[in-house]
């Protein structure tokens, strides 16, 4: 599909509203965001961890399709909860579980979890490449693009199975280098998917290679680069990278905060700011998770380091308060928020 077919094949999305949650808001409508409970302004995300785990499952598709792990959802509550718990009363609001499609996304537990926790949770859809395409269903081989965006479309439209559950983002993932067929067709897929739902495209990327190149490929189809998050950016070393891609508009994903990274992560943000970019910067810790197959889930990592490290962190390098709320409370509310970022639109 050429980039003149694709945009005459999508010329009716730019007033596309869908299931009550409208992808590009009415003149005074708030913008919202889709959260596991439903639409939510994005006005109210408040303080935001953008990318974060509460269970996961690392078996290969082929291992999945053949003998799943099964796991008790007590017993993934009875782990989980206290975690999600410490960090609602450091007074984070909402909780963007960043996990993947064929990685043990549970939409019906993640609406549990919000329920019990009190947090707004975001939930995925899409397909995940990276680690070598281990978790990539046969259909995203055999699927055109379009129909392959479809099933994206559908679950936004209708549901995440039968839970009624609908995704908030399309969580996409790229090895890093350049881009092989299949993680060609999962980014363009997703310009399809966002020019029909508003939906945000989180990619798991970390290198620029491929960061450029997902950019490069969303810019051919006319989606703009805002609609685009590069997650795991701190493992592109070269600074100007990061400045170079949010120069473009894209969001710039500062996770994988750690005890261990806080110098690392302050300089990467600092850098952003005297750049006069901090508007474009996302930070959150990739931390959990409840491991399926492991006993008791396996050993969590808490989410509370923003809190108890990072923040302090940002304060003695003299951030103020009102650049701190730009990272975690406006940012990821722009983000995130449901609109079609595209030429004609």
């Amino acid at each position: 599909m050429n980039r003149r077919d694709f945009l005459q094949a999508v010329s009716a999305a730019s007033a596309v509203a869908l299931a009550g949650c409208a992808a590009g808001p009415a003149e005074g409508r708030a913008r919202q965001v889709m959260t596991v409970r439903g639409p939510l302004d994005a006005a109210d995300l408040g303080f935001t961890l953008e990318h974060e785990h509460i269970l996961a499952n690392f078996q290969t598709y082929e291992e999945w399709a053949r003998a799943p792990l099964e796991y008790r959802q007590a017993e993934v509550e009875q782990r989980m909860l206290p975690y999600l718990s410490r960090i609602a009363s450091l007074g984070c609001k909402t909780f963007v579980d960043a996990t993947a499609v064929g990685l043990g996304r549970d939409a019906a537990l993640l609406k549990r979890m919000s329920e019990l926790s009190g947090l707004n949770i975001l939930t995925t859809t899409g397909n995940y490449a990276a680690i070598d395409h281990k978790y990539l269903p046969p259909y995203v081989y055999r699927d055109s693009e379009p129909a392959l965006a479809q099933r994206w479309i559908d679950e936004f439209r209708h549901g995440i199975g039968n839970t009624g559950v609908k995704p908030g983002f399309i969580k996409l993932g790229f090895n890093g280098g350049p881009l092989s067929a299949a993680e060609r067709k999962l980014i363009r897929a997703g310009a399809i998917a966002h020019r029909e739902t508003g939906l945000t495209i989180g990619a798991h990327t970390g290198p620029s290679t491929a960061a450029f190149e997902q950019l490069a490929e969303l810019g051919g189809m006319g989606v703009e680069a805002s609609a685009w998050i590069w997650i795991h950016a701190q493992n592109e070393k070269d600074l100007a990278k990061h400045e170079a891609a949010a120069r473009s508009g894209a969001w710039i994903s500062f996770d994988g905060v750690s005890p261990t990274s806080l110098d690392e992560h302050v300089a990467c943000i600092a850098h952003l700011r005297d750049q006069g970019l901090l508007e474009h910067v996302l930070v959150s810790q990739d931390a959990g998770w409840y491991s399926v197959g492991k006993p008791n889930g396996g050993e969590p990592r808490g989410y509370d380091t923003v809190f108890v490290g990072l923040l302090p962190a940002l304060r003695r390098r003299g951030f103020s308060q009102a650049e701190i709320d730009t990272l975690f409370i406006r940012n990821p509310a722009e983000a995130f928020a449901i609109r079609v970022r595209a030429v004609g639109v």
